[in-house]
């Protein structure tokens, strides 16, 4: 089984997403949304080429658009992907540097 991990700053991207559902939305759209998110994350580990190269913005990277946030990954050379950032409306030419 293929699977994912979260870099530190997509870890932290993670919380701060959450906590903004919680104070915007409350807790309960705001875990629904924590769910699918994961839930796309297992998707990635699944199908890591399934969504498109985004090598004009960093070398490697691949981009899933899931709502508002664009989940920025890496394939591993074991197949495993790492979530190296999930961003809202942040420029990702300067946040992924």
């Amino acid at each position: 089984m293929k699977h994912y991990t979260l870099s530190k700053s997509a870890d932290k991207d993670f919380e701060l997403i959450f906590v903004y559902g919680i104070d915007n939305y409350g807790l309960e759209k705001a875990t629904t949304y924590q769910n699918k998110l994961i839930n796309r994350f297992h998707k990635l580990a699944q199908e890591p080429l399934l969504y498109p190269s985004v090598n004009d913005i960093r070398s490697g990277y691949r981009r899933s658009v899931y709502k508002i946030n664009s989940i920025y990954y890496k394939i591993e050379k074991n197949n495993d992907i790492i979530i190296v950032r999930i961003l809202g409306q942040q420029d990702p030419y300067s946040s992924l540097n």
